[in-house]
């Protein structure tokens, strides 16, 4: 009986398509338990300590599958909105004033150190650093999001 569950177990994995599969999910179980000998195992860590696991708590571990995800694809006007969020957030800017063409100086009043906050606020909210010498350039919210764009390779 054991021979016949593990020769399943074995076929199954074989299988790419039922390598994760739910269903082999007993048989699994069952191979688990009559292959592994009936002691006590230990897995040693780095740290002082050493767990202890009996067979009963082996057999009862469950196989999990890995999920991968990722963000939805960029495009520029996700681009476009989520800079204008990050922008409006932003306690010394007005919202009611605040336009994908407005100049961060000249038209909603801000200085140099404004800028720099928010060229922050942008290398958080997207992930990446951008240099100083580009920051400097980047004036409009506009400019930000065609940069962000340009490094993300975004083009639509």
């Amino acid at each position: 009986m054991a021979a016949r569950v593990l020769m399943q177990c074995v076929r199954s994995l074989g299988r790419p398509s039922l390598r994760l599969c739910s269903a082999n999910l007993t048989v699994r179980t069952a191979a688990v338990s009559s292959t592994v000998p009936h002691r006590s195992l230990s897995f040693a860590g780095d740290s002082a300590r050493t767990r202890w696991l009996d067979q009963a708590r082996i057999s009862s571990l469950s196989v999990s599958c890995r999920q991968y995800g990722d963000l939805p694809p960029l495009t520029i006007d996700g681009i476009k909105d989520r800079v204008m969020y990050v922008l409006k957030l932003y306690d010394k800017i007005n919202p009611e004033k605040l336009q994908v063409s407005s100049h961060f100086m000249k038209d909603l009043g801000l200085d140099s150190l404004d800028q720099v906050e928010i060229i922050m606020a942008m290398e958080d909210e997207f992930g990446f650093e951008i240099p100083d010498a580009e920051a400097e350039k980047l004036m409009t919210p506009d400019e930000i999001a065609q940069y962000i764009a340009d490094k993300k390779d975004v083009y639509e």
